[in-house]
């Protein structure tokens, strides 16, 4: 994930309380000018080097990928980020050229004289680091809110689930997954999505549920969450939308179909109607019918329904990912 490795962004205070303090103590082991020379070189070098460090630290948004580059902007707004990093990077060039400026005018200078020379200097490069101030606090914010998107592999094949609450999506992707998925937070949802992981053919598929994002009509929802689900369209190759027809779930079949159309229109990729709940009732019109069962023997009579055909989740996911184009990019690494 593009941001979880950020480290922590020092104050501008800590700035200055580091590099001062590491320039006394060298001073303290030196004697006259020199002394006041190495105090000068020692704090400008830290300062610039460690603003430059928290500037490298971050990823070049223009490259990383579109997924987390609009989930980033949802958040913390990227052309802010950019201004605050070159705010940050001027302040480290600055902090380098005040030492050596001043470094150069010690040149022919008494004890006293030099003394007021490295002053001055830290006096500037205190005031230049303070005038960013601002900006180490809003690329703290950004490290704390971006550090906690979700870990989701935008370059591997996806299979999205969606669908109205209740209607088995979870049920589906835990089944399929032997439950080894986690829970990884997402902008605006209040319980994070589902992410799991399987293996066909050598290929490594991501499935994705997607409580709080698509489970509900796009006229109930904001502008920034519309962005939230609008971020899923770089990283899902289909979806798979669950539509229980026993409405036991709790939501009418006419707004699970108005949802479904909603979002399909979203997004420009292969969608699947999934009718969950098979067992219950097949009364809608479907790419695929499901039951999901713990029990074994529940397949056994399942095969004896032809009419409409009601696939294991196994079978489901078969056809799902037979939907998605596949790249060499994305096939696993397996010894022949």
């Amino acid at each position: 994930m593009e941001f979880e490795s950020l480290p922590t962004t020092p104050t501008s205070e800590e700035l200055l309380d580091k590099a001062f303090s590491k320039a006394a103590r060298v001073g303290k082991a030196q004697y006259g000018v020199q002394a006041q020379r190495s105090m000068l070189r020692t704090s400008s070098n830290i300062l610039s080097d460690n603003l430059e460090h928290i500037v490298q630290s971050w990823p070049d948004f223009d490259s990383i990928s579109p997924f987390y580059y609009d989930l980033a902007d949802i958040l913390v707004e990227v052309d802010t980020l950019r201004k605050s990093l070159g705010k940050i990077q001027w302040a480290s060039i600055k902090t380098k050229d005040i030492g050596r400026e001043h470094q150069s005018s010690l040149i022919g200078t008494n004890l006293e004289q030099a003394r007021a020379i490295r002053r001055q200097a830290f006096a500037r490069m205190a005031s230049v680091v303070r005038g960013v101030s601002s900006e180490l606090i809003t690329l703290s914010e950004a490290r704390d809110s971006l550090r906690h998107l979700p870990t989701i592999d935008p370059d591997i094949p996806t299979v999205v689930v969606a669908g109205y609450p209740n209607v088995g999506k979870s049920s589906f992707v835990n089944v399929t997954t032997n439950a080894r998925n986690e829970i990884a937070s997402y902008p605006f949802t209040t319980r994070g999505v589902l992410v799991g992981h399987i293996e066909q053919n050598r290929i490594r598929y991501q499935l994705i549920d997607t409580p709080g994002l698509l489970d509900r009509s796009m006229s109930d929802r904001n502008d920034i969450e519309k962005q939230a689900i609008s971020a899923l369209r770089y990283v899902a190759d289909c979806i798979l939308f669950f539509i229980d027809a026993s409405e036991t779930c709790g939501y009418s079949l006419e707004n699970q179909l108005s949802l479904r159309d909603e979002i399909k229109s979203q997004f420009e990729i292969t969608l699947l109607t999934v009718c969950s709940k098979s067992d219950l009732s097949t009364n809608v019109e479907s790419d695929y019918y499901l039951c999901i069962s713990s029990d074994p023997s529940d397949t056994l009579d399942l095969q004896t329904l032809t009419e409409p055909q009601i696939l294991s989740p196994s079978d489901l996911i078969k056809q799902a990912i037979s939907s998605i184009p596949i790249s060499d990019l994305w096939s696993t690494s397996h010894p022949p």
